[in-house]
């Protein structure tokens, strides 16, 4: 398979009503402000989306809302989880009939695996998925991933494996695409974190929340340029108008989820809107406005 990603591919945030379902009209605003802004694609169930509070049914229920809202505008990526290669394959059959592009897998969440094992199980699902298929390599967050060596054997064992979703500093992220020449797709998450130098270290894109991501495109599409030193000037700009909104939400997932979330629903013009499924981080006074803080020096997502 020859799909290769490339952009901003915001990943959704799961938003819930004040009973505790799923709320749709908030799922649908949020992918219409994605598709508005210039995402270049959209992602669904990663850490940010709180996949391991959701129900099958939910997790089902997402995908499907996610292709209707989409209706083919952008591709979108669905990360898959599950404890077994039979699991997670039954998961991408069901992705690509909703019409996924791409599936990024997680690492099985049982018994502790070691490198070789989890390059095994990796190549399992990749060798039987109807999708081309990354990986989540993200110890730091999931206590386990693969080495720039393990990676790169992995592609070279299994074409179906073309793109990495990882969850690393600058440097290993070089150090990942340096191994791999180019053989995949290599994305970094982290809220968007060093993303100018990520671009600098030749990543294809990143997979952030979508609290900042409008900017983030913007400084994608920049960077991209950067024989302009105008452009890349332009860039550093917008990276510095968002740094501290990121480095306050990436203390840890829960507070990406309690107040990243928060960021994103008041952009979207839906000052309420946030109710928090347990077990969750307990918003703060403190915390909320400076959440708010944060929202309203970029402002609506409607009005850049």
């Amino acid at each position: 398979m020859t799909f290769r990603p490339l952009g901003i591919w915001p990943m959704l945030y799961a938003f819930f009503d004040h009973s505790g379902a799923l709320d749709r009209t908030l799922m649908r605003r949020q992918v219409e402000a994605c598709v508005r802004e210039g995402a270049h694609g959209v992602a669904v169930l990663g850490l940010a989306t709180e996949v391991n509070k959701l129900t099958d049914a939910e997790r089902h229920t997402l995908v499907t809302w996610l292709a209707e809202d989409l209706d083919g505008r952008r591709p979108f990526a669905v990360t898959v989880t599950g404890e077994t290669p039979e699991d997670q394959l039954a998961f991408a059959r069901f992705a690509a009939e909703a019409g996924a592009s791409m599936v990024i897998l997680q690492p099985p969440r049982g018994e502790p695996i070691d490198e070789l094992a989890l390059s095994r199980f990796f190549g399992a699902v990749a060798d039987g998925a109807p999708l081309p298929v990354g990986i989540q390599n993200a110890p730091d967050y999931l206590g386990v991933g693969l080495s720039p060596p393990a990676i790169k054997a992995l592609h070279r064992n299994h074409a179906n494996f073309v793109m990495l979703k990882g969850e690393s500093p600058v440097t290993t992220i070089q150090r990942i695409i340096e191994e791999t020449e180019g053989g995949i797709a290599v994305f970094n998450g982290r809220g968007g974190l060093e993303l100018p130098d990520n671009m600098r270290a030749g990543c294809d894109g990143m997979i952030p929340a979508p609290d900042f991501f409008d900017r983030q495109v913007r400084i994608f599409g920049l960077m991209r340029t950067l024989d302009d030193g105008e452009n890349e000037a332009i860039a550093e700009s917008l990276y510095r108008e968002i740094l501290p909104g990121i480095v306050f939400v990436m203390q840890s997932i829960d507070m990406l989820v309690c107040y990243g979330k928060r960021i994103a629903a008041w952009r979207l013009g839906m000052r309420d809107a946030v109710h928090d499924r347990t077990p969750a981080l307990a918003p703060t006074e403190f915390g909320v406005e400076c959440a708010h803080r944060f929202a309203s020096a970029l402002g609506p997502f409607e009005e850049l």
